[in-house]
């Protein structure tokens, strides 16, 4: 019997939201422009489903054309003519600080609506999602105040002249920001935080299957006093009111986190003109396991780089290297562990991973699972979806694949593992790297030398060693190759947001 079913069958129900939940549920759908809650120009709206039960439990508004225009003039008069225009650096960082502290006051209602939202875990939603949301608005209101020029010494010459010249930063504008699905307010934390630090004024998008987090930060950023403008917030779908934010020509950057895919096409539409772009992409991340470490402790870390989240981790360890002395031993550890995982609705405190986001993803990972049967791949744990409502699939792990196989090359976002034996290391760190993407690795191994031998070897924009999918806002967290263009965190992050303006001044 699989760990997610109890002693009937069955997986637990759906506990019902909390009275403060289920109320902001059930408010009239509008979009936050200008520091109000505004209808729709349309009147249109969108379903938003809980994905442990399939049913809707909420609507949003859909954005159109004038609301995006309406928006991004809001964000520039905010930018030219607005309190924020004039608001000194640590003015900024006081609102960041503010708003922070709102958060931590509402987390519990926060972690609830990621939970009904997305389908995460509660317990995962409050202690990472939601401190790590308030924690990055901390982290960057601190930046706010520590953005600065150079002076330089020019070697212009000029007849009884002489020249002062520096380099200032400023922000880089009306910023568009497009958010994924799989960590809702985490991912509008880590694009409103730099942004905000800087300067600059935001149009927030989040996805369409899960705003709710986004909207209730909206309450937020007003009650901590942001200037009107300053931030707005867009319900939409993606192909209509985030391709018209795009293509606005009011915008002067656009900051996606989502699929390469997607990724790909904004910015060949950014490109018509010039937006700056940030873009923060797909992942086929490796973890290679060397022959001196304990299986048990590595089937436990490799369990936890792919099912957290449910593998819905842009970063997640999907691809599984181990040498061929403990293959076996790995992977007895690492299906055990998939096996026992409770699957379940997220607010049911038992649940250890619940659904995935939409019955679109499911069908898609589900898809995935059955190409890798048909090419040859052998299940060593899961490989279906429970009888039960909602989008749920079993943990799996599939063994006997090859690098041709579309499991191996291609990015599920599903808890779907796949694991590989190896004798050489030249061969591993070739098949590692045998990938557009290039987000995430990680080594394994007792061996420091072995560990710092490899590193620079690997093609990726973070590499853990004996961990993986530890991020911390001081770290620069973006991807090589097909990955994306930027990182996200530190100091790279704000200046991002920030255009570049050499001066020189004849005196």
């Amino acid at each position: 019997m699989n760990a997610s079913l109890n002693s009937s069958g069955s997986m637990p129900a759906q506990p019902a939201p909390s009275a403060s939940v289920a109320k902001f549920f059930a408010l009239k759908p509008r979009l936050f422009i200008n520091g109000e809650w505004v209808e729709a120009r349309s009147g249109k709206t969108l379903p938003v489903y809980d994905p442990a039960t399939g049913q809707q439990f909420g609507a949003v508004a859909d954005a159109g054309l004038e609301d995006v225009d309406r928006a991004v003039h809001a964000a520039r008069a905010a930018l030219e003519t607005g309190p924020w225009s004039t608001m000194t650096p640590a003015g900024r960082e006081a609102l960041l600080w503010r708003l922070a502290e709102l958060i931590d006051r509402d987390a519990a209602e926060f972690a609830e609506i990621e939970s009904l939202d997305n389908g995460k875990t509660r317990f995962m939603a409050s202690i990472i999602d939601v401190p790590g949301a308030s924690n990055y608005f901390r982290y960057m209101a601190g930046w706010a105040t520590k953005i600065t020029g150079t002076t330089m010494e020019t070697s212009l010459q000029a007849p009884g002249a002489k020249f002062h010249t520096y380099v200032a930063r400023e922000p880089v504008g009306v910023v568009a920001q497009i958010v994924p699905w799989n960590f809702p307010l985490a991912m509008a934390a880590w694009k409103l935080g730099p942004a905000l630090a800087a300067g600059c004024t935001c149009i927030l998008k989040p996805a369409e299957q899960t705003p709710m987090s986004a909207l209730r930060l909206g309450d937020l950023i007003r009650e901590a006093g942001f200037p009107a403008g300053v931030v707005n917030i867009l319900t939409g779908l993606g192909e209509s009111s985030g391709a018209a934010l795009v293509a606005h020509p009011g915008v002067d950057k656009v900051a996606f986190t989502g699929s390469t895919d997607v990724g790909k096409l904004i910015n060949k539409s950014a490109s018509d003109t010039m937006k700056r772009v940030s873009l923060e992409l797909g992942g086929k991340s490796p973890m290679i396991v060397l022959p001196d470490v304990d299986p048990q402790t590595v089937a436990g870390g490799a369990s936890g780089a792919i099912f957290f989240n449910a593998g819905q981790v842009c970063t997640a360890g999907s691809r599984l290297y181990v040498h061929s002395s403990i293959f076996d031993r790995v992977l007895e550890g690492v299906s055990a562990a998939a096996a026992a995982i409770r699957l379940g609705p997220g607010l049911e405190q038992a649940t250890e991973m619940g659904p995935l986001v939409s019955k679109e993803q499911q069908e898609r990972v589900l898809r995935y699972i059955e190409s890798g049967r048909k090419q040859g791949a052998s299940v060593a744990a899961g490989g279906d979806a429970p009888s039960h409502p909602g989008y749920f699939v079993n943990p799996t792990v599939l063994v006997d694949v090859n690098p041709d196989m579309s499991v191996v090359r291609e990015e599920i976002f599903g808890p779907v593992l796949v694991a590989q034996r190896f004798d050489d290391l030249d061969a591993v760190v070739k098949a590692a790297n045998d990938t557009p993407y290039g987000l995430g690795a990680s080594i394994w191994t007792n061996n420091l030398s072995a560990a710092h031998r490899l590193i620079p070897r690997i093609k990726a924009g973070t590499v853990w060693v004996n961990c993986h999918n530890l991020v911390d806002p001081n770290m620069p967290f973006g991807g090589y190759k097909q990955s994306g263009i930027g990182r996200e965190h530190g100091r790279v992050a704000v200046e991002m947001y920030t255009e570049t303006k050499s001066v020189c001044i004849m005196i």
